[in-house]
């Protein structure tokens, strides 16, 4: 198993409900969303676009994944909407497939293309931990069964507030329906931002 074979395995369209938990104010807030992943070659345009604008070697790429999601939650105001996709490339180490660079062109709490870590632990889950000029992100995925991931996250902010999320994410059968699904090639990258991530 490496992080690519997991996105492999997560291509498709998912159902996720989740429970964000406001540390700072005791309080729990509950969400869904619908979520589409589509595995991208290493040879795909829109990985050789995310390792140029990190200006990393594309050839040290074994290839990534596109996301898209389309979401609600519980204390939205009427103007906010939790919708987006991005783009992830991996960069594995040398001598170790199961670790190592991910590069967002986006982040999954700032809007700034951002790289950071991964590893798959002892479980096969895969965890993503992204350090920002004002927060840090723990983030890890795991199966359950080929139609069941499940989903935690942890947001650090530096001045104090912090939030815990617990999705569940249920494989859907009819994939011809997929929340802001671009092709692999479409020519623009989208920097909008969403906390909800994918």
């Amino acid at each position: 198993m490496d992080a690519l074979t997991f996105f492999r395995n997560s291509s498709g369209k998912w159902r996720s409900q989740r429970t964000t938990h406001h540390l700072a104010f005791r309080r729990a807030e509950i969400g869904d969303s619908e979520i589409y992943v589509e595995a991208l070659e290493a040879d795909n345009p829109k990985i050789i676009e995310i390792c140029q604008m990190h200006e990393v070697d594309p050839s040290s790429t074994i290839g990534g994944a596109f996301v898209s999601w389309d979401g609600s939650m519980a204390w939205d105001k009427e103007d906010e909407n939790h919708t987006g996709n991005t783009i992830f490339a991996l960069i594995p180490e040398q001598d170790n497939p199961r670790e190592g660079i991910l590069l967002r062109e986006r982040g999954y709490a700032e809007i700034v293309p951002i790289a950071g870590h991964y590893h798959l632990d002892e479980d096969d889950a895969l965890v993503l931990i992204t350090e920002y000029d004002t927060m840090s992100t723990i983030e890890r995925f795991w199966f359950v069964n080929p139609n069941l991931r499940l989903r935690t996250s942890t947001v650090q902010r530096f001045g104090g507030f912090n939030t815990a999320t617990f999705c569940a994410e249920m494989r859907q059968e009819d994939e011809s329906q997929t929340p802001n699904q671009k092709p692999s090639n479409v020519t623009s990258l989208n920097t909008g931002y969403s906390i909800t991530g994918w």
